[in-house]
């Protein structure tokens, strides 16, 4: 079929995962399934006929918006610090698990989910779920460790705020999110980061990563029987109660919220060579039925070498190296922005053009020769993108963890080769008409209005 609303309280599987749901059969045989264990573990794979490699990942859902006071930077901090050792293995023995076999082993943790993955050879698969299952579950968190971690976080942290590009993103956000939990940054800020102490961290810990959260996916040369076998029984080595009939942790509320941001325009004073911008303003959740139309506006507005952003902007006038539109859609809201990096002297000029552009699509829509050109784009970005494991164990882990639907490649394309010009015009509107968020990095004082 082509489309499955995963269920949240399913009944649980044997113990063997055996009598899983099968969600959807894949372009070149592939094949997904979903499981519930006992204790309200959720299993997807993904298996592709032909693959000698599998990806697999360790989901989460808990990301840096669930912090609570005192806790800023500990979902973060704990991605670091699962690496470090657990009761039963050193962090050199984590790291050498993964070499010997020519393996692949990191983290990557969001706003809303964390996830540790690993990418082997299938047969190698039953020793990846085995250690990353020992990571999750019995992480040590050592003081020593911590302290030393703080460290090498703040680093981080460091290394993040010497790249302008990255300032004018956390800054927009901050701007155009507020006082919501999601304009926090990721990593935390280096005053959360030098006090959190480890209780704090540990307490985190503790609360989140619990059977009823973990949502396990994976993809490529794999049985989906034996992933869950292996799952339970690292699991139970580990020592966690998995009770039969325990129903997975809820997802997140999708209804919407407003936001309390500060609309106008914000500079930040850095002595770089190249001013760099963002405009933008709050947008769509993750679960907007307009998320599709977004894809395509993104495409057309700022895309690629043939946006109309990229040609106005850089094509035509030469004013930027680089210019480009995005969107970002977490559960009950989101934010829609176009980046340019320019010369400081000609920041007004740049902000005019990038206003001006959303502004035109807003008022005249799409041509019919840019839909096809980006519903080709998209569509041949999503199916190229598709091509490795770890792409497909990623989409298995949003779909469960975001919206619980899953779309198999051929109703995604249909769904996106659906949008129509005036959908595309309607949501430019929208978003024209939404009070707007200028953030411009570089070498000027606060008080600078460039002329705005």
């Amino acid at each position: 079929m082509a489309i499955t609303l995963l269920p949240l309280l399913s009944a649980a599987d044997g113990h063997n995962g055996s009598d899983s749901t099968v969600i959807s059969g894949q372009v070149g045989g592939a094949v997904v399934r979903r499981s519930v264990l006992p204790g309200g573990v959720r299993v997807l794979t993904e298996s592709m006929p032909g693959q000698r490699s599998a990806t697999i990942g360790f989901w989460v859902g808990v990301g840096s918006r669930d912090e609570t006071e005192g806790q800023h930077g500990s979902t973060h901090f704990l991605e670091h610090l699962l690496f470090k050792g657990t009761k039963r293995r050193t962090a050199l023995e984590i790291a050498s698990a993964f070499d010997e076999v020519g393996g692949e082993s990191n983290a990557a943790t969001a706003k809303e989910s964390t996830c540790y993955y690993a990418r082997v050879l299938d047969t190698d698969l039953p020793m990846a779920i085995d250690v990353i299952a020992d990571m999750v579950t019995s992480a040590v968190i050592d003081p020593e460790e911590l302290e030393q971690e703080r460290d090498v976080i703040l680093e981080e942290i460091a290394m993040d705020g010497d790249d302008p590009t990255d300032v004018a993103h956390e800054n927009f956000v901050a701007a155009v999110l507020g006082d919501h939990a999601l304009g926090r940054p990721i990593g935390g800020t280096p005053e959360a980061i030098k006090a959190v102490p480890r209780e704090s961290v540990w307490e985190h810990y503790q609360k989140h990563y619990r059977p009823e959260t973990l949502v396990i996916t994976a993809a490529g040369g794999l049985d989906h029987d034996d992933v869950c076998k292996q799952v339970l029984k690292a699991l139970r080595t580990a020592g966690w109660s998995l009770d039969e009939g325990v129903a997975p942790a809820p997802r997140r509320a999708s209804d919407a919220v407003a936001v309390t941001g500060t609309a106008g325009l914000h500079v930040v004073k850095r002595q770089v060579e190249q001013a760099n911008i963002i405009l933008g303003c709050p947008s769509l959740r993750a679960t907007d039925s307009r998320r599709y139309v977004m894809s395509v506006l993104n495409s057309i507005l700022g895309g690629g070498m043939s946006s109309r952003l990229f040609q106005e902007i850089r094509e035509k006038r030469g004013l930027v190296y680089s210019t480009y539109s995005f969107a970002s859609s977490y559960a009950d809201t989101g934010y829609f922005g176009m980046y340019a990096g320019c010369s400081p002297a000609k920041v007004g000029q740049v902000i005019g053009l990038l206003e001006a552009e959303l502004d035109k699509l807003a008022e005249h829509g799409v041509t019919a020769e840019e839909l096809k050109k980006a519903l080709g784009q998209l569509s041949g970005g999503i199916v190229l993108g598709m091509e490795d494991s770890g792409s497909r164990m990623s989409r298995l882990g949003r779909s469960e963890l975001v919206s619980g639907q899953f779309l198999d490649i051929d109703e995604t394309l249909s769904r996106i080769r659906a949008v129509t010009a005036e959908e595309i015009q309607d949501l430019a509107r929208e978003l024209a008409a939404s009070p707007r968020t200028i953030t411009v990095v570089g070498p000027f004082e606060e008080t600078e209005t460039f002329g705005l």
